[in-house]
């Protein structure tokens, strides 16, 4: 029997759908329904690996984590990872399908990929009771209704009850909710059943007025009025969230001149153009000792205790970007004064000596190089294979950036292209094993003062006893005192998908979703409508 679905629209991006998708899913998992998450298509350079070596949208994988059961390709069958304002790699069904341009892409390429999308719908819909399905953007984008094949298209095929959702937080949610749905076509409009407001700050008395005016314009009744949740600590995959993550050099500068022992740790991210899972560090800003901000200049960097150069897509055209912003100048000054470096991913290949590409991965089919920052004896060699796989370490080195750790075991995942080879005398990071094989590879390099490393692993920060060491090392190397507080986001992320999914249920009308889905409504807990 197929599954019952809902989807959850948005006005825009940013409007919270992915989290909402993500709450609705452990609500109704929580209610004992097997339910699982779909996005037909998402764009996004944050992405997870599954259990079995597939790449998909991170959103999908913390949904699939709401839902309590493992990821699974299906869930994201066609992912869009930008590498020009013009040009993205699609991933199909987690394996890299090829490089387009969007033009080629919308007006041909989509129609290729939408029977696929189609066939994994229906393997998901004929294992679980529900799928929650996430669109993109705004299902309004008239330019590109007509090949679009994760909103209004999707729904129809998948005869989802359709939630339309609007970010009172950016102001204009009215004209955006009227908007939309004046711009969809009837048949597109009938699928829409309801509407809520999500990030909404402030008393709801005085919304209320708006809500009883926009009942009869719209034709829909409101399901709900969502407020802004502090403190989330749940991943987020949209640009927009990277935007609020650059902002947050602002409250890093009054730091650099403190000389207490006890001030926070502070670790400079490079906000690289192509940057990719930038969630890799949010585990660290959470922690009450650390002060991390993403920097885009070179003086941005003055007083960093430890720069991070994370992953990137297109690894060669953001290492020229650190040399045109003097960033490159600025990281190897940092170093010489005694900062910690870290590469993750493609940010690890820039710190080895050259990076090759001699079949143009990067670079539309043209072979080129650039030389790299040196501070590791390594180089890395582009090519076509991408490796996707779930890995879990040792670091071979008892002592980082001079000082003892005790905690060196970790688990994270691998998402690159490349293969690094060490230069005579090079000593390893880590060595991992990875998901379905039992042999011991090396991973990454670390420098031979122990002040710089690199590891192709993503996620290694969230596993908190890791995180913990990691931070109190580092303080120990710039002469902190160790801290006083300690953020648990591993242990913590059932309780936070627990407190997400009873505030949106608190603020959702559950009993009216149900009756959109057909189903019972629960004998107790139901949800508060307005």
């Amino acid at each position: 029997m197929s599954a019952r679905s809902l989807m959850v629209l948005g006005t825009g991006s940013h409007a919270g759908k992915s989290i909402l998708t993500a709450a609705l899913c452990r609500i109704l998992a929580n209610e004992g329904y097997r339910v699982a998450p779909f996005k037909a298509q998402n764009m996004s350079l944050n992405s997870a690996a599954t259990p079995d070596g597939r790449e998909i949208g991170r959103a999908q994988a913390l949904q699939a984590e709401a839902c309590r059961i493992a990821a699974c390709a299906e869930m994201n069958p066609v992912l869009i990872k930008p590498s020009s304002d013009t040009g993205a790699q699609i991933v199909l069904l987690g394996r890299v399908w090829g490089q387009v341009n969007a033009w080629d892409y919308h007006t041909r390429r989509v129609e290729e990929l939408f029977p696929t999308v189609l066939d994994s719908y229906q393997r998901l819909a004929s294992q679980y009771d529900i799928i929650v399905l996430e669109g993109a953007g705004s299902p309004a984008e008239i330019n590109l209704r007509e090949r679009d094949i994760v909103n209004m298209r999707m729904a129809r095929a998948a005869g989802a009850a359709c939630l339309l959702v609007g970010d009172i937080d950016r102001g204009g949610v009215f004209a955006s909710l009227l908007g939309t749905l004046e711009l969809l076509e009837p048949w597109e409009r009938a699928l829409v059943r309801g509407y809520a407001i999500n990030k909404f700050r402030g008393d709801v008395a005085l919304l209320r007025p708006g809500l009883q005016m926009m009942e009869p314009r719209l034709g829909i009744p409101c399901a709900g009025v969502i407020p802004y949740l502090h403190d989330m600590g749940l991943d987020e995959e949209d640009g927009v969230a990277v935007e609020d993550r650059r902002r947050a050099w602002r409250s890093w500068r009054g730091l650099a001149d403190s000389d207490s022992v006890e001030r926070p740790l502070r670790i400079a991210v490079a906000a690289l153009p192509h940057m990719s899972n930038f969630t890799d560090f949010d585990a660290l800003a959470a922690e009450p000792s650390v002060a991390l901000a993403y920097v885009e200049r070179a003086e941005e960097l003055a007083g960093a205790d430890l720069v991070i150069l994370p992953g990137s897509k297109q690894t060669l055209d953001d290492l020229d970007w650190l040399h045109r912003r003097g960033l490159m100048a600025a990281l190897l000054g940092r170093h010489a004064a005694g900062a910690g470096i870290i590469g993750i991913c493609g940010g690890f290949q820039m710190l080895g000596t050259r990076i090759e590409d001699p079949q143009g991965i990067e670079s539309n089919g043209t072979a080129c190089a650039r030389d790299g920052l040196g501070l590791l004896p390594v180089h890395t060699v582009l090519h076509t294979e991408k490796i996707t796989r779930p890995a879990a370490g040792t670091v071979r080195t008892r002592a980082i950036f001079g000082r003892p750790w005790e905690e060196t075991s970790f688990r994270g995942y691998e998402i690159h292209v490349g293969e690094t080879v060490y230069a005579e005398g090079a000593l390893p990071f880590a060595d991992i094993t990875r998901a379905g094989s039992p042999a011991i590879s090396p991973d990454g390099a670390v420098s031979a003062d122990g002040r710089v490393f690199g590891t192709y692993v993503h996620g290694l920060f969230d596993d908190d006893r890791f995180r913990h060491a990691f931070v109190d090392a580092v303080r120990a190397a710039r002469g902190l005192a160790p801290p006083r507080a300690r953020a648990h986001v591993a242990a913590e992320r059932e309780a936070r998908l627990d407190r997400l999914a009873a505030h949106v249920r608190q603020s959702l009308d559950m009993d009216l979703i149900r009756g959109w889905l057909g189903l019972h409504t629960p004998a107790s807990g139901a949800g508060v409508a307005l």
